[in-house]
């Protein structure tokens, strides 16, 4: 609303073109970002769609206020009505809400905005005559300080009864250096109603001078701006909170990153066993993420000589993500070594791990491959949990090893795993892997993976180590995005 900083020489409105034209375009955005705040997912579990919504509600008042400016612009200041009742030579301040709301064509307020009636409700204005001590009050500021049209305007010795004792000093200092000093009074201040209700006004005001330049009276603005500053808030709090649970999320991937490294060997060679024993085996092995960089998983690899001479080779994933996944990772590979080093076979081993994970406080499944290779006899001897089989490859060629029964584990209770075996002989390799490997985009495995991994026969024939091996295998699966992460290890038996 334009200001007069003289009494006899009122400020002009721009022309009315150009403040149609601000109207059409503020209601053209206003429609856009109630669309969106519409679109928006209401999920108010999430700080991150809270702060969304909390913004869009913050331009939505934003542009409500701007158009009811733009409204009172166009209708041009009230006219000079003499012989008023509220004193003399003074232009009472109307209201026009209802002709501006029509002329600005926005959107009607929503159920939250309504507090006070209208849009323009929340702006209005008044005057304070020094000499007559008269007051002029247009009808929104009635509705603001929710007081009887009737009471009449209250004057300035009377307004600090309504306002928060806290933020009383901070009105009387703007209304002296506006009267006395004749400065510009602009701040904030929170007002009691009559009806009880605590709002938020915004005081834009300039001493009116006369002929002589001496102040003869203040004019004002008051704007009920609680909404605003309650998105605003909201805002802030969301924002903060969105801060936190980034903060979160990054200490928990931190962490369930390191305790994966920690866990997981960096197999690039040999798994030497007992003097004057078989050649060594060739091993290596590779975690690849998933595309979404906080789904750290409980995906393991391992390979470890036994004190018997034999080695243990064993795969798995358990479901989850995250320091909870990573967490139980670590114990039930922990159980799963010290039960191999124990002697125990690879069946009963499994039977072992679905009890640990049946009886945990953390309920999980989990898929699992546990293989005990005798290098004297060349016997590897496997049992597996809902997991993909080997691959063996041999002379150039390929081919899965027929899986043995086995549920996964944490399934059910007491569940019966059985054996595998087959012979390996000097150059073959064996290709262990998760199945988050050969899952498609959309989750499944249709198969079409594995005959992938089976196409890398002739690389893999021509491969100098076990980590030419698997730098083979993710070329082929690494690059493109995985929904979920994987492991891979291969293993060469030595000439």
């Amino acid at each position: 609303m334009p200001s007069h900083q003289f009494a006899d020489r009122p400020a002009q409105p721009p022309e009315p073109g150009t403040v149609d034209a601000l109207i059409s375009q503020t209601r053209r955005l206003r429609g856009g970002v109630d669309a969106v705040r519409r679109d928006a997912v209401a999920d108010e579990d999430d700080p991150h769609n809270r702060w969304q919504r909390a913004l869009c509600d913050l331009a939505v008042h934003q542009l409500d206020d701007l158009g009811a400016h733009l409204g009172q612009l166009k209708a041009g200041l009230p006219g000079s009505v003499s012989g008023s009742d509220d004193g003399p030579g003074l232009a009472p301040f109307p209201s026009a809400a209802g002709a501006v709301h029509a002329e600005s064509g926005l959107p009607a307020p929503l159920p939250s905005q309504r507090l006070t009636g209208s849009l323009l409700s929340r702006v209005g204005s008044a005057e304070w005559d020094l000499l007559t001590d008269a007051a002029h009050w247009s009808d929104e500021l009635f509705q603001i300080f929710g007081r009887p049209r009737e009471s009449g305007p209250m004057s300035l010795d009377e307004l600090p009864s309504m306002v928060f004792a806290e933020d009383q000093t901070l009105l009387q200092t703007m209304v002296t250096d506006c009267l006395i000093d004749g400065k510009p009074i602009d701040g904030e201040f929170r007002i009691v109603r009559t009806d009880g209700r605590v709002r938020t006004v915004h005081l834009t005001g300039e001493p009116v001078l006369d002929s002589d330049g001496c102040t003869a009276s203040m004019w004002a603005v008051l704007r009920d701006v609680s909404e605003l500053r309650r998105t605003e808030r909201a805002v802030r709090e969301t924002r903060d909170s969105l801060q936190r649970h980034q903060h979160i999320e990054h200490t928990e991937r931190r962490v369930a990153v390191e305790l994966q490294e920690a866990v997981l060997p960096p197999w690039r060679g040999s798994l030497r066993f007992a003097h004057d024993g078989p050649a060594p085996l060739d091993v290596a092995g590779h975690y690849l993420p998933a595309a979404t960089p906080g789904l750290i998983g409980g995906d393991w690899y391992d390979a470890l000589a036994l004190p018997d001479g034999d080695a243990l080779l064993t795969v798995g994933d358990l479901t989850g993500h995250g320091v909870a996944a990573t967490s139980s990772m670590a114990m039930l590979l922990g159980a799963l070594r010290g039960m191999a080093v124990a002697g125990i076979r690879p069946g009963a081993l499994m039977g072992h791990l679905n009890q640990l994970l049946d009886s945990s406080v953390q309920p999980a499944l989990g898929s699992a491959m546990c293989c005990r290779y005798d290098p004297a006899g060349q016997i590897l001897v496997w049992a597996q949990a809902g997991h993909p089989a080997p691959l063996l490859f041999r002379d150039g060629t390929g081919r899965s090893l027929a899986r043995p029964e086995g549920v996964l584990l944490g399934a059910t209770t007491s569940a019966v795993y059985e054996e595998a075996g087959t012979r390996l002989l000097p150059g073959d390799v064996l290709l262990l892997h998760t199945d988050g490997l050969t899952r498609t985009a959309g989750g499944v495995d249709d198969g079409l993976g594995t005959e992938r991994l089976l196409a890398l026969a002739p690389r893999l024939a021509a491969a100098r180590d076990a980590q030419d091996c698997v730098r083979a295998v993710v070329e082929e699966f690494g690059e493109g995005p995985r929904e979920d992460d994987a492991c891979v290890m291969v293993v060469r038996v030595g000439r």
